[in-house]
């Protein structure tokens, strides 16, 4: 995982502040000889201090920021950790491969699964790549394809969902963005295995949506997922970027409201200070969770998997219809 890029978030000056004190002592440490181990741990404690009463209370605005922050882990990070010997499956076998949407085979935790999920990249260059983590047509179908491998093979399903949305080009609503989409939702509705999906940054839109109808949908705690950006929101409610702020809070794609109103299923707590401060920590903590999720419906019965699935989601359109 790449930590070339340095992002300070306006809510973190201070935390910021003396993270750097804190390595200054270290370096002045490791080129004299002085004791500053007093001093560090003074330094520790307040740091500490300083990160629970920022993170304790994040608006959905921070929330937000964190979510997007780069060095958060990404797709591929967790893939690399949690999933072993991981086999990518390129292209949709109909107009070609979009390199926006990870698919492949591998084994977590000694079960076989399909592995999906949207790479944003760390910098400019991988993002360029991965286009900023915004599939194509072609992208939803190479995941379409890899659940009828999944279904026919009978190997269980995770998803890693990470998008601003959908790529919103002409090439893309050429091809039939929509269309595939709307199938690749289709397609998680219809499989017969353990379909579990994780928001670990952006869930935007249709865009994760079409890989997260699943059985269980998982959110790290300071992630978000809304059926449009903020920014999208701004500028169609109110015509206005300056109204953003206003928007991430009428969207309630926090997390926590977004388990009250049962649209999730379990929401993975961060270390403090956020997955882009420990990224290691993060990605334990979710593989720790999906694999109790995957667990208690490895032995259920493929018709039983989709019946609950259904289920699931037809529940939670009445039960948003009844709480507006």
């Amino acid at each position: 995982m790449s930590n070339t890029e340095t992002l300070v978030l306006d809510f973190e000056k201070n935390i910021v502040e003396i993270e750097a004190k804190i390595e200054s002592l270290r370096h002045l440490a490791e080129t004299e000889d002085v004791d500053i181990s007093q001093e560090v741990s003074r330094l520790q404690q307040k740091l500490e201090r300083q990160l629970k009463s920022s993170y304790t209370n994040l608006s959905p605005w921070q929330k937000l920021q964190v979510s997007r922050h780069p060095q958060r882990p990404h797709c591929l990070d967790y893939i690399h950790a949690l999933v072993e010997d991981f086999t990518p499956l390129c292209g949709d076998r109909l107009f070609g491969d979009d390199e926006a949407m990870i698919g492949g085979i591998g084994r977590f935790k000694n079960i076989s699964v399909v592995v999906l999920g949207q790479e944003k990249g760390h910098d400019l260059d991988s993002r360029i790549k991965y286009n900023f983590g915004m599939a194509k047509p072609e992208g939803y179908r190479k995941a379409q394809r890899l659940m009828n491998m999944a279904d026919k093979f009978n190997l269980p399903v995770i998803a890693f969902c990470d998008t601003d949305g959908a790529f919103p080009g002409v090439e893309a609503e050429a091809r039939g963005q929509a269309e595939a989409i709307a199938s690749s939702i289709e397609k998680c509705l219809q499989i017969r295995v353990p379909l579990i999906s994780v928001v670990i940054g952006m869930g935007g839109s249709g865009g994760a949506i079409a890989i997260a109808t699943a059985n269980r949908v998982l959110m790290l705690e300071h992630s978000i997922y809304s059926v449009i950006s903020p920014e999208g929101c701004a500028s169609i409610l109110w015509r206005s970027a300056d109204k953003v702020k206003e928007a991430t809070e009428a969207l309630r794609l926090t997390a926590q409201d977004l388990r009250k109103y049962g649209v999730i299923d379990e929401i993975i707590p961060e270390p403090l200070g956020g997955a882009h401060r420990n990224p290691q920590a993060t990605i334990e903590r979710v593989g720790d969770c999906i694999l109790k999720h995957l667990k208690e419906m490895l032995n259920q019965s493929g018709e039983e998997l989709k019946k609950r699935r259904t289920e699931k989601f037809f529940k939670m359109g009445r039960h948003l219809a009844e709480a507006k």
